[in-house]
């Protein structure tokens, strides 16, 4: 191999594992989000995500947009980070991530399962639940950061023997967001079963090279 060959192998071998590292390190920080939610470490929340005007974070409870807010809606909380009874337990798992070309972006996809206990009334509510994440980020000043964390969840449900003592468990319809910080703009749809909705996926098939369209089938399930 001639020494400009050479070169250009070590250059391409710097780039390979220059994406190697920067997907671990957007693997660690969508990971961290999932402890930190366990028990609402408002302050840590809201520092994974990027200083930008554009930052948003997508749940039920509506769409927080730009640092300012997000910190808000997370401190909002904050009582939940000093309850022993509270329990936001999603595992990230099972993550797909892609750095773009540009090597400043990138788009990762994860599984997040898990185990909440909630307060409502008088009493605590047990569910699991799962659902996918889908976060787009963003490397400032050589840090990668979430820009964009959108939540899908799939189904909350109440187990039938639960990890709360029975003489806490609140009986009736599963808690929604009620209070807190108002989001900028509600959820266009709820994507909870039965809705059938599948989230589209930012990558391309791993082996046919194809888009996967999964757009006309949302499509027909929100029309029936």
């Amino acid at each position: 191999m001639n020494p400009q060959d050479m070169e250009a192998r070590i250059m391409e071998l710097e780039k390979q594992v220059a994406k190697l590292n920067d997907i671990e390190a957007i693997q660690r920080l969508q990971r961290s989000y999932g402890y930190y939610i366990q028990n609402w470490m408002y302050a840590e929340l809201a520092d994974l995500f990027a200083d930008s005007p554009d930052a948003e974070l997508s749940i039920l409870s509506g769409v927080f947009i730009g640092k300012n807010n997000i910190d808000n809606y997370f401190t909002s909380w904050k009582e939940q980070n000093y309850d022993p009874e509270f329990l936001h337990q999603l595992m990230q798992l099972s993550g797909i991530v892609d750095v773009m070309p540009d090597g400043k972006t990138a788009k990762g996809r994860w599984f997040a399962y898990g185990a909440m206990s909630l307060h409502n009334g008088d009493g605590i509510k047990p569910l699991t639940c799962d659902g996918i994440y889908t976060t787009d980020y963003v490397k400032q000043d050589g840090v990668w950061k979430i820009l964009k964390l959108t939540w899908y969840p799939v189904f909350l449900s109440v187990p039938f023997e639960g990890w709360v003592n029975k003489d806490r468990i609140q009986t009736g319809a599963i808690p929604a967001s009620t209070k807190g910080y108002k989001p900028d703009r509600p959820r266009e749809f709820d994507p909870r079963y039965p809705s059938g909705y599948t989230v589209p996926f930012h990558f391309k098939h791993p082996v046919t090279g194809k888009e996967t369209d999964v757009e006309e089938r949302n499509a027909a399930l929100r029309n029936k």
